[in-house]
């Protein structure tokens, strides 16, 4: 009888280790990437096949992938962050789609850390301090479309990325310097975030982002004192905020006719040349809030598809009544839904009612005090 229920309670005991192991492992961050490629028939698949495992873990075979070792893999996801490793680990599973590799004291990526992840998805080494990657280690990874290389030491944009790749998040690094030909070959890319990074306009050299059809740049957070020359022209969405740029002059923003969104937030801009925004027809969100403008920006009423205007805590001490609104009726496609104001020295008791007429409420309307 005691041998009965102690074989009992052991097979409890490995099942109920065996229910715990297969939820996934849970990680912020990480799994904001992770899980938005995986086809519901794939996860179902693998959750499946867990579910109709034997209770008890068998021992694998010398020609079967074992997870590395403090790491947890489930669901062709291999999480090793917050393990103080300071290399990429051994034994990865070569299924693995998602590597996250993200809080630990890796310096170096050498060539032969991801020989054999052929079917890698998203990579990221986010929060290391890699300062050196060798120009082979990405050749593996034919597959790969999103790497998360934020808060490192890199002084330069790796090269060889894989053709694949669509994402690129590398802000917080030590980069000054973006050569001709950097992106060459990455048709495929779409989104690149490198603020936070020490560069200015002359780190940008002339065809810096030849043959990229990105929709999403950010190069907030740097040295800029004006906006970058030859940027793709494909962008939906640009943000500069917290630079250094001036002014915005006539042919800054002239390629970029396809921008919904512009954001040129806290920086030191005093001027915006009459008819710098006339080339963005398709602006529907407009960030120059923090800056030192002394009156609205010219060409606002002619943008059929503003909607947002952010020009809190400048100078501004004036608002015409045609400032933001065009005089035909039906000129305007879209209403807006958004004109911050406040912060800035006018007295909004003098800015007639007829100003926001193409406006869709007055709570659309931020005023607010203003303090000097």
């Amino acid at each position: 009888m005691l041998q009965h229920c102690s074989l009992l309670l052991l097979l409890c005991a490995a099942q109920l280790l065996s229910s715990s192991s297969a939820l996934p492992f849970e990680q912020r961050g990480f799994w904001d990437f992770a899980l938005d490629s995986l086809e519901n028939s794939d996860m179902m698949t693998m959750m499946r096949d867990q579910g109709e495992g034997s209770a008890v873990e068998e021992i694998p075979t010398p020609d079967m992938p074992m997870c590395p070792f403090g790491c947890h893999c489930q669901l062709r996801i291999v999480q090793c962050s917050d393990l103080g490793l300071t290399e990429v680990p051994r034994n990865i599973p070569p299924d693995t789609k998602f590597l996250d590799l993200q809080n630990n004291r890796i310096t170096e990526l050498k060539e032969n850390d991801f020989k054999g992840l052929t079917n890698l998805y998203a990579l990221s080494v986010r929060n290391n301090m890699i300062s050196k990657v060798h120009p082979k280690t990405f050749i593996p990874l034919k597959h790969m479309q999103k790497l998360y290389f934020s808060k490192n030491l890199l002084t330069t944009i790796p090269k060889n990325l894989p053709a694949s790749l669509v994402e690129l998040r590398i802000h917080e690094n030590r980069i000054k310097k973006v050569a001709a030909g950097t992106f060459s070959g990455l048709g495929n890319m779409h989104c690149i975030e490198m603020g936070a990074n020490p560069i200015q306009n002359s780190g940008f050299e002339p065809g810096a982002f030849k043959g990229l059809k990105l929709y999403y740049l950010r190069i907030s957070e740097a040295k800029l004192t004006g906006v970058p020359k030859d940027l793709p022209d494909s962008l939906h969405e640009l943000h500069l905020d917290h630079n250094q740029i001036q002014a915005v002059e006539l042919e800054d923003l002239s390629r970029y006719r396809n921008l919904n969104r512009l954001g040129l937030g806290f920086n030191h801009i005093r001027n915006i040349e009459n008819g710098s925004l006339s080339f963005l027809p398709m602006l529907r969100e407009l960030h120059l809030d923090n800056n030192r403008l002394k009156r609205v920006p010219q060409g606002l009423p002619s943008m059929k598809y503003l909607q947002v205007v952010y020009l809190h805590a400048n100078n501004i001490s004036q608002v015409g009544v045609d400032d933001f609104c065009p005089r035909g009726f039906g000129m305007k496609r879209t209403y807006y839904n958004g004109i911050s104001l406040f912060d800035n020295p006018v007295n909004y008791w003098e800015v007639q009612p007829a100003t926001f007429r193409c406006v869709n409420d007055r709570f659309a309307i931020q005023f607010g005090n203003y303090k000097k």
